[in-house]
Order: structure tokens, then C-alpha cells, then sequence
């Protein structure tokens, strides 16, 4: 019998790309979960369906449901039990978390509430393997030069965005400490790829290039050090999930004794943004037009470095598979030759 995937905030950006890879990898039957707003976009999901077989496509089920709802009798009935629950569905803006905080609680903290609630459901049934609640590295707030953050640091919220993405995973935790609910909590940082929003840095660099027009880098306050990440393809942590759940994982000894494990899905290398800006420019044979803005310090609740230590998942077998200049040559291309998603 096929095991069953419940997949919350389906239509968005990391979820539909982790959708596509399972079709492809596995023979899982997904239910993606979403409400769909500025973030879930249906035709993210026609998109990677148009490159599959009819008998692929029979494997996703889409749902609609906000999760700021519970999961009544009627929406669970059309769910159908699942093994895994991989729960994605958030806000995931900072910007719009300044402006509008209590949304996000709603959505982050509220909804991880409800889906936590029916996981332990059907926990109930003793068919639950496992949940996976996609945290990020926010929540460890900046890092400083050569802080790489490990899965247990202390958590530095420095916006409403990482604040209850960290109020979500102290829940995931409750019911796994309260209910024995089998929960993994995962790190993701800057994730790329395909069909992503149009405001993020890539695609619009991948655009603003294109125009030939001018790219802001954002700096510290001497307009001289641009911010940097660790970017990782949308591909390369669904990878990892699959790792995640197919793999016998042992208790490792910097968990502490912690019944829920968290682990970092970091990119294999960092990497500024002017750097990246350059990369892109290149990708498309063009002369990068840019400025360096001190965005950080005039901004309160953006940072200029966030970092996490991969070295967990490196342990266990797992890292990226294909070099980050090569994903973003494939990215730029598929933008170039799709160019409806810029």
C-alpha cells in the first residue's frame, strides 16, 4: 500500500518544488493543503504537472483550507490518513511581518496549532511516521563572522517572522514531549529555485538585469561589506527531506537528550550578494549596474548574516549534490526561457 503525504501550504514556493521531487522520486500519494494567497500560487502546481505522466498526476490531491481554521471533521475526511505530515504553510515575509505581526501570529503560531492537533489524531491511529515542521534560520537571529549557528544554539528573534516561526517550533516540540507526536524540526536558509516570488533576490536580479537596470546590494554602514548567505536550491532540500525519512537517523549526542531532532538544510557553500548579483549577470552574458545601500542598520529587523553549520546532515550522509554556480546557471536559464514568472 502507498504511503500518504500531507503537505501543508502546498502551492507555495519550497512545498511545490518538494511536491515535484516526491511524484518524481517516489510512489507516495501527496495531499498539498493550502489556502492560497500572495505566497500559494496554484499555477506553480500546473506548472511542474505539465512535465509528468497522467499516472503521476493521479498521486496529488490539492485541498483547500486555511489553517488559521482548525481541521474540522469534513476537511479531515477529505485528507484521508496519512504516514507523513510535512508542514510548510506560513507567512514567510519579513517585510509584511513589520507591518502586519498579529497576521503572523495567526498564521504561524495558530496554524501550526491546528495542524499539530490533527497530526496527534492521527498519531492516535499509530500510523503517523513522522512530522516535519520547516523552521528557518531566522530564528537564531545575525551572525556574526565565522558563527556558524548548530541546530541547538539559543534563538535570537530580530522580527515578528522568525518570533513565531520559533513559537511554532516550541509547539512541535510540546506535542512531541506531551504526546509523543514523531516530530523532526528542520532549518532551511535563502531558498532558490524555480517559480519563486518575483521579489526575491534572485528572480529579481535575474530581471533587473535583464531591464538593465540597477541592482541594490544590501551592505553594512560603511557601504563596503554586502550581506551573505548560504543559498540552496529548492531541489536540495527536498533531497534532504527524502534523506531524512528514509534513513535510520541515531540519536546523536549534541541533541542533549531532546525527544524532537532538528537538523540544519544548509547550502554547501556562502556566498555575498554582490557575488551572487555577479553570478547572475554572467549567467546572462551582461554587465551588472548595482549600488551598495546600508540597508541593515536603516531597517530594523533585517540582518546582514545569517549562517547555520550543515555539519549535522554532512554526518549523517547528506549534503548538496550539485554546485551552487551550477544552480544558479540552471535557474537563470529556466527564468530566461520562462519569463511570465519574473
Amino acid at each position: 500500500m502507498r504511503k500518504r503525504v500531507l503537505i501543508t501550504g502546498g502551492a507555495g514556493f519550497i512545498a511545490h518544488h518538494l511536491i515535484f521531487y516526491l511524484l518524481k522520486k517516489t510512489e507516495y500519494e501527496i495531499i498539498s493543503l493550502d489556502r492560497l494567497d500572495y505566497s500559494g500560487n496554484l499555477n506553480r502546481l500546473n506548472n511542474i504537472l505539465l512535465s509528468l505522466n497522467k499516472e503521476d498526476k493521479s498521486r496529488l490531491k490539492i485541498v483547500f483550507h486555511d489553517l488559521k481554521s482548525e481541521i474540522n471533521p469534513w476537511i479531515a475526511k477529505d485528507i484521508g490518513d496519512v504516514n507523513y505530515i510535512f508542514h510548510l504553510a506560513a507567512g514567510s515575509h519579513v517585510d509584511r511581518s513589520i507591518l502586519n505581526p498579529m497576521d503572523f501570529i495567526y498564521d504561524n503560531v495558530v496554524g501550526t496549532g491546528n495542524i499539530l492537533e490533527f497530526a496527534r489524531k492521527i498519531n492516535e491511529k499509530k500510523i503517523l511516521e513522522r512530522f516535519i515542521y520547516f523552521s528557518t534560520d531566522e530564528v537564531f537571529g545575525p551572525a556574526a563572522k565565522g558563527i556558524d549557528y548548530k541546530e541547538n544554539d539559543r534563538y535570537n528573534s530580530t522580527n515578528p517572522y522568525s518570533a513565531t516561526k520559533a513559537g511554532g517550533e516550541e509547539l512541535a516540540v510540546a506535542f512531541e514531549n506531551t504526546y509523543n507526536l514523531p516530530v523532526y524540526i528542520t532549518h532551511t536558509m535563502n531558498v532558490f529555485g524555480e517559480r519563486q516570488h518575483p521579489e526575491k533576490f534572485i528572480p529579481m536580479c535575474v530581471r533587473k538585469i535583464r531591464d538593465n537596470e540597477e541592482i541594490t546590494i544590501h551592505s553594512d554602514s560603511t557601504k563596503k561589506i554586502p550581506g551573505s548567505r548560504h543559498y540552496i536550491h529548492a531541489e536540495d532540500v527536498s533531497e534532504a527531506i527524502l534523506f531524512l525519512i528514509t534513513n535510520k537517523i541515531d540519536h546523536l549526542p549534541d541533541w542533549g537528550g531532546a525527544k524532537c531532532p532538528k537538523f540544519n538544510i544548509v547550502g554547501s557553500e556562502e556566498i555575498d550578494n554582490l557575488e551572487l548579483a555577479k553570478l547572475i549577470a554572467k549567467s546572462q552574458n551582461k554587465d551588472l549596474n548595482f549600488k551598495m545601500v546600508d540597508f541593515h542598520s536603516s531597517r530594523p529587523g533585517h540582518d546582514l548574516r545569517y549562517s547555520l553549520s550543515g555539519e549535522k546532515m554532512k554526518n549523517l550522509g547528506w549534503t548538496p549534490s550539485i554546485k551552487l554556480s551550477e544552480r544558479i546557471n540552471q535557474v537563470v536559464g529556466w527564468y530566461i526561457r520562462n519569463q511570465e514568472w519574473l
